[in-house]
């Protein structure tokens, strides 16, 4: 912990990240040694509005002040000091997803998140004709899939980003976006740096050929690698992060970046060989290439690092969500017994418990999906448990069926990467609410992947500690230094790491786990076509709206 760390903060040698995540918004200060020193959070929760995934831009507002007011408090009750400035700042938020902008500034559609799977059509398209992988929910596919339906906003667009890039803008002016992010909204040409020429004008031409005629290049944000200066605070960004105006404008801002690179950085996992794997509403791995892979895989996003190297991305839109529903309905059965319970202790309890279930599930099957999953290929999700009838319904196994299921869709996506590509991992780490508790889901996820699996106790701040100390590289970095210099030499200096094998056992398990698991994928799709969303028929839907959590 940082010596003094009252001064230290009154004079501003501080870093600040916030990140935006998928059900929480949360702001992390650092000191001079990028340890936190006080933290603050707000939670928020997607919606599904006319069975689209979004957010309110209010909500990102009241949500990014309710998160700096707690960290301020949490500054006076543990330092004894105000707020009033910072050295640097920066943002990150969930990647991807489309928030399209006129030229007043206007948002022109709802927010559509990353969770969307609406835009199979145009991401079938773009990757056929780019000859890479365009996932459903980048923001290319998002704005294709909008010219292929011909909604009316599209020739009045002005400005796309994502909403790490929207904050950014809103506290800054600036149309910018870090190099991770913005490989999540066009594919990056890595000798350049900078979106695809190639690709911009093949897009330009599909467009036109829907009837839009625009310049896709003069719609992006521009793009900045870590590093780099990104804006100052302006006097409006302060007061829309504090209303109370004791934060003062003025304080440089780093290129704003996604939660996966944010990720990436708080695991210390940005050279080749490395990667990562962060479960949160979405589960995901990132791994840093050290060569181009062979061929394109839909089940792969090939992105980069806050740096601009090059990263194949695991992507899976179901992660934690359903865990979080059945250690709710735990919680709320222990109640109706008359036990207040603590829902840290009754995750603590079931997780653990997992541990003595059968190694391969005991013939019980489930399925977490909450959304739609493109490596499935499933545009819809239905959450389902399911066991043979020789099974023994006890709760460790059903504990550990439910966190295999959290772990599934994951390692198909790994197979293509280490047993078709055949790329090789010297180290993986975990971060994420997931891992929380100790030595369960990072034995399982060793098993999963057969790969050590390291947690480390910084990593615990997760993307918003990223990101603080992203915009920290930004203003102490040398001339000559590197991302990844930086995180060896000055981040991660004595940090401890605790690290799991895979256990021989676990690994067989989960095989025998996942031969059932993809045997029975058919039933998850006749879910998704027999059973409509809460009292509504399957099929289409066009006026009703809801709301769910994530």
């Amino acid at each position: 912990m940082t010596k003094d760390a009252g001064s230290v903060i009154a004079s501003g040698r501080t870093a600040l990240g916030i990140e935006l995540g998928s059900t929480r918004i949360k702001a992390v200060l650092i000191g001079p040694d990028h340890a936190p020193l006080a933290v603050g959070s707000s939670d928020w929760e997607n919606q599904l509005v006319d069975r689209l995934w979004t957010y309110s831009l209010e909500a990102v507002w009241s949500g990014a002040q309710q998160s700096v007011a707690a960290l301020a408090e949490d500054v006076r009750r543990r330092h004894g000091v105000e707020l009033a400035g910072v050295g640097a700042l920066g943002v990150s938020a969930m990647m991807h997803g489309y928030l399209a902008f006129d030229a007043d500034g206007e948002l022109l559609a709802p927010f559509r998140t990353w969770r969307n799977t609406n835009t199979g059509r145009a991401a079938e398209r773009l990757s056929a004709e780019f000859g890479v992988n365009i996932p459903h929910r980048w923001s290319v596919a998002h704005l294709y899939q909008a010219v292929l339906d011909r909604e009316e906003h599209v020739g009045r667009l002005d400005h796309l980003t994502t909403l790490a890039g929207y904050v950014h803008w809103q506290l800054t002016g600036e149309k910018v976006l870090g190099i991770g992010d913005a490989s999540g909204m066009f594919p990056i040409d890595a000798a350049t740096g900078g979106y695809s020429t190639a690709m911009l004008t093949r897009f330009d031409q599909l467009a036109a050929e829907g009837g839009v005629e625009l310049s896709l290049v003069d719609l992006l944000p521009a793009i900045a690698p870590a590093g780099r200066p990104a804006g100052a605070l302006t006097e409006a960004g302060a007061r829309l992060l504090d209303p109370t105006g004791q934060l003062r404008p003025g304080i440089p801002l780093c290129p704003p970046e996604g939660d996966a690179g944010t990720g990436m950085v708080a695991t210390n996992s940005v050279a080749p060989r490395t990667g990562n794997v962060s479960a949160g509403t979405s589960i995901f791995a990132m791994v840093v290439l050290e060569q181009e892979l062979s061929q394109a895989h839909r089940e792969l996003d090939l992105v980069t690092t806050p740096a601009g190297d090059p990263v194949a991305m695991v992507h899976c839109n179901n992660g934690a969500s359903e865990l979080d529903a059945w250690a709710a309905l735990f919680t709320e059965f222990a109640r109706a017994l008359g036990a207040e319970v603590d829902p840290a202790q009754v995750f603590e309890t079931l997780f653990s418990a997992a541990l003595g279930g059968k190694s391969d599930c005991g013939g019980m099957l489930a399925y977490n999906y909450l959304s739609g999953e493109p490596i499935t290929d499933l545009e819809e999700g239905r959450p389902l448990f399911l066991r043979s009838p020789d099974s023994r319904l006890d709760l460790g196994t059903f504990m550990r069926t439910h966190l295999f299921s959290s772990l599934a869709t994951l390692r198909i996506g790994m197979d293509v990467l280490q047993k078709t590509e055949g790329v090789r991992l010297d180290r993986m780490f975990a971060h994420g609410g997931l891992f929380k508790t100790e030595g369960v889901a990072q034995r399982f996820l060793a098993a999963a992947i057969d790969t050590p699996v390291s947690v480390g106790d910084v990593a615990a701040e997760g993307g918003a500690w990223g990101i603080a100390v992203l915009a920290a590289f930004a203003t102490r970095r040398s001339p000559e230094g590197t991302l990844a210099d930086y995180l060896d030499s000055t981040v991660f200096t004595g940090t401890s790491l605790q690290t799991v094998e895979p256990d021989p056992g676990d690994v067989a398990g989960f095989d025998a786990f996942m031969q059932r698991y993809v045997a029975a994928l058919p039933v998850q799709r006749a879910a998704v076509e027999h059973v409509g969303l809460g009292s509504r028929p399957a099929g289409p839907q066009t006026t009703d709206t809801e709301e769910q959590p994530a």
